[in-house]
């Protein structure tokens, strides 16, 4: 009952509010000019905060909702994960003239070879009807005078727990580009002290943008596995932007024949 009531008590303060605005602004038209600069200092002081309700409320209830984090994957997949980047605001949301090795939140770090950096990296609100992952990472690259741009993702060690020969490792990519460009996907597997490389072409032409990496081609000692990670290498990035809407990966054990 009391909750009834403090309801009924914020609406008609709510409205009484709204009624009076609406007068206020009905007499600003012939009001003295006292009068009317002391109402548009109030006006303007509760813009602010108004401002401020509307601003996070969009933020919050835009689409897909901070913290889910549905991930597509195959019948089977014993293993799947979104980079955090991907799933929540991050402490440093934007980094320009980004270094070599800079570390854009934990586990994701950017690797070039320039000279002068010309390179700017955001994390982005995704709010498309499309879009699964709530957040996503823009990437402007003006001059670009070094021969390789690279995003490196650790994984994280639950991916090496249980991984064999028999495993498919699958990333799956949402990207977006203002001129066309080639995007190579390396995965990397540190076994004692070997490290084996899988490096696969991303489909940019095809809607489904994925690629599997087949373990049983390689020669990783199954049972000295300490860690992965993925590097994304784009080729001639120079004066483009690149946006990253979601990256995925996943695993499942190949079909028993």
């Amino acid at each position: 009952m009391p909750g009834w009531k403090d309801g009924m008590v914020q609406r008609f303060l709510q409205q009484r509010m709204v009624r009076r605005w609406q007068g206020l602004a009905e007499a600003s038209a012939t009001v003295d000019l006292g009068t009317l600069r002391n109402w548009r200092a109030q006006a303007r002081t509760m813009r602010r905060q108004l401002d401020r309700v509307i601003h996070q409320a969009e933020h919050r209830l835009a689409l897909p909702i901070i913290g889910s984090n549905p991930i597509r994957k195959p019948m089977g997949s014993d293993w799947a994960w979104r980079p955090d980047l991907w799933r929540g605001p991050i402490p440093v949301p934007g980094m320009a003239s980004v270094a070599s090795k800079s570390m854009i939140c934990d586990g994701i770090t950017v690797y070039h070879d320039c000279r002068r950096s010309e390179l700017t990296v955001r994390q982005i609100r995704n709010t498309r009807e499309s879009d699964v992952a709530p957040f996503g990472l823009r990437m402007d690259v003006f001059r670009f005078d070094g021969s390789f741009l690279s995003l490196v993702l650790d994984l994280p060690p639950d991916a090496a727990q249980g991984l064999r020969l028999r495993h498919l490792i699958r990333l799956d990519v949402i990207v977006e580009m203002e001129k066309p460009l080639e995007i190579f996907a390396r995965l990397n597997i540190k076994h004692g002290p070997n490290v084996e490389q899988i490096v696969r072409e991303l489909p940019l032409n095809e809607e489904e943008v994925m690629v599997e990496f087949d373990l049983a081609y390689t020669k990783v000692n199954e049972k000295r596995i300490e860690k992965l990670w993925v590097d994304l290498i784009f080729e001639g990035p120079a004066m483009n932007q690149i946006i990253l809407r979601d990256v995925t990966l996943c695993r499942r054990p190949r079909a028993e024949l």
